[in-house]
């Protein structure tokens, strides 16, 4: 930006004759057009500079299985789009989009944002982000939860929530004062699988001959299937009951006849004060966060993230009223058991519903690798689960 200086000249207060007044007048007049031109240039300057350095807001989508408020899966993953919001401000301009089946809905909705602008897509569910899908939109960073494709533009993440259920099966386990605790789950999936061994061989801990009955919905969120389910499960004699769904409308109904409730997702103790054991819960805003600055900044690389209890990426709500101080100590003793690397849940021997040993003694299942004796590729049922792995 040029400044301009510009000579103004002086003049007396004394009484002048009338040509020389017509002459100060005058030069009174060039001298104020002089100073409209300098503030007017000025002006124009402070302008430019200001339109140079306010940059757009870096545009970043979430896309949701259910509503943004379903007190479980979706909600969580929207307080962590809230959480990045804050804490970037005015540099990011973020939205949802939500009840978005996987398929066509979604490749839909993606075009869509990219017509508006939108840079970076968290795609919260498994099977949204398909390698067509990501060639389609090379420009645009997706996100996506669960899944296992990472590509040029694609990159994975998901966490130990096995852990963590783990650890509520065993306030499931220790409430029960019978031997069936029910358990509402979504869809015959490696990761609802796993959970629902998890939550088992919680259960089994401190409830030892515990069976743990299923019931599949076929749908991450319809509290109306969830209901029914959650009154099946009770019908068939389940004195506690569970669930890997994303509806709070299992500890509804629990709440409804008085049995004991643990929730999965988010902390959901509202929607049922008394029944409320504790659930295990997601803590997606750092995640969210790091990623987004990544893309920002130009340092994002597609990945594979599983996070754990000891990065505070997953955890246990907090404990309602009717469960024991002794356990709650036990709980907290295999938590830091857990973190600390000297327990896994999913290290053998671990034997099916069959009774078949599926897992060897000492061994450890890994995320990925193992086939159908890993993380990601379970499709059985350890002993004491009652229900098909086939749905």
């Amino acid at each position: 930006m040029t400044l301009y200086r510009v000579r103004i000249p002086s003049y007396s207060r004394g009484l002048v004759s009338t040509s020389e007044g017509r002459v100060v007048m005058e030069r009174r007049r060039v001298a104020l057009v002089a100073l409209a031109a300098v503030a007017a240039l000025l002006a124009v300057g402070v302008s430019a500079g200001a339109a140079k350095t306010k940059a757009s807001p870096f545009k970043v989508a979430w896309i949701y299985v259910g509503p943004h408020n379903d007190g479980g899966w979706s909600q969580a993953h929207d307080q962590g789009r809230l959480y990045v919001q804050k804490k970037l401000g005015g540099k990011v301009q973020t939205t949802y989009k939500e009840n978005i089946a996987v398929g066509p809905q979604f490749e839909q909705t993606v075009s869509s944002l990219v017509n508006q602008g939108y840079q970076m897509i968290f795609a919260t569910s498994y099977g949204y982000v398909t390698p067509q899908v990501a060639a389609k939109f090379p420009n645009v960073k997706f996100e996506q939860a669960t899944g296992t494709l990472v590509a040029k533009n694609v990159s994975e993440y998901f966490g130990a929530a096995e852990d963590t259920v783990y650890l509520s099966g065993m306030a499931a386990g220790a409430a029960a004062k019978c031997n069936t605790i029910g358990y509402v789950v979504a869809y015959p999936i490696p990761e609802v699988i796993r959970h629902a061994n998890a939550f088992a061989l919680g259960a089994q801990t401190t409830h030892p001959g515990v069976n743990v009955k299923l019931v599949w919905t076929n749908s991450w969120f319809d509290p109306a299937k969830e209901k029914k389910a959650a009154q099946s499960l009770h019908a068939a004699g389940a004195c506690v009951l569970g669930q890997n769904v994303d509806s709070p409308a299992t500890g509804q109904y629990a709440e409804s006849v008085g049995v004991p409730w643990v929730g999965y997702d988010s902390d959901a103790a509202k929607f049922a004060p008394k029944s409320w054991l504790t659930a295990s819960v997601y803590n997606w805003g750092p995640y969210y966060l790091k990623r987004v600055e990544a893309a920002m900044n130009g340092t994002w690389k597609p990945g594979f993230y599983y996070g754990s209890i000891k990065d505070g990426f997953t955890g246990l709500a907090a404990f309602g009223p009717d469960v024991s101080a002794a356990t709650k100590s036990a709980i907290d003793a295999k938590e830091k058991a857990i973190e600390n690397g000297s327990f896994n849940e999913f290290t053998g021997p671990l034997s099916d519903q069959a009774g078949k040993v599926r897992l060897a003694k000492g061994v450890t299942m890994q995320v990925l690798k193992g086939g159908t004796n890993s993380l990601y590729g379970m499709n059985w049922l350890v002993k004491g689960v009652i229900g098909s792995p086939k749905g």
